[in-house]
């Protein structure tokens, strides 16, 4: 049991290393990022502070927002969303660090770069929801407020990413007078990211299957 869930452990953080070039590709194809990495690549736009540092705050904060509306209710088990925003926000400024080489000469190569986006993004959710260890805050906020207010978990996500460019295209606003970080490429994110994941999932689940009962046929 205990290496199973070292299994999982270790396809999650594949997931969020592939989600988190995934963010990256998108910053570098400069249509927009996804709903999720709107608000910190914004911040990132204005402050003096990375798009993963702002990820990890932005982390921190849905996480209180757990705790805040679950009450007592909360599964401490939960804060492991914690070690697991950070990660993410270092994998985060480590994958655009790396591709900090890549540009584009043309629109259709802003598209291609943001279609790589879309495409490990979409990669690294499902290997996060085929772990089935912990969420990232994000999914967990959204799965708390669930909780307490009758809504499909499918209806609040689509909600709560239209709050997060809502928010993203309001701090733009204020702070420059402009639109920054939300263009085409988010709306086509918010689209088929979600697509996408529920179409990688099934094989993603036969291949985390085939991991763990390879290592029981060992033991």
């Amino acid at each position: 049991m205990k290496i199973e869930y070292f299994k999982r452990y270790l396809f999650l953080g594949a997931g969020l290393f592939v989600m988190s070039f995934g963010v990256a590709f998108s910053i570098k194809a400069n249509l927009g990022t996804s709903p999720i990495s709107s608000v910190p690549y914004v911040i990132s736009l204005i402050a003096p502070i990375t798009v993963g540092e702002a990820t990890i705050v932005m982390h921190c904060v849905f996480i209180l927002l757990q705790v805040l509306i679950l009450g007592k209710r909360y599964q401490f088990i939960q804060l492991m969303q914690l070690p697991v925003a950070f990660i993410f926000g270092f994998m985060t400024d480590f994958a655009v660090w790396l591709l900090g080489g890549v540009s584009y000469s043309s629109y259709p190569m802003q598209w291609f770069l943001c279609a790589m986006g879309i495409v490990m993004v979409a990669v690294g959710v499902s290997m996060e929801v085929t772990a089935n260890v912990v969420t990232l805050a994000g999914e967990g906020l959204v799965l708390a407020i669930c909780k307490v207010v009758p809504v499909k978990f499918g209806d609040m996500k689509m909600c709560f990413d239209g709050i997060l460019v809502g928010s993203a295209v309001l701090i733009g606003i204020t702070a420059k007078g402009t639109l920054l970080g939300v263009r085409e490429g988010t709306v086509a994110a918010a689209v088929f990211v979600g697509l996408l994941s529920k179409k990688i999932c099934r094989p993603m689940m036969k291949l985390m299957d085939k991991a763990i009962n390879i290592k029981q046929n060992f033991s």
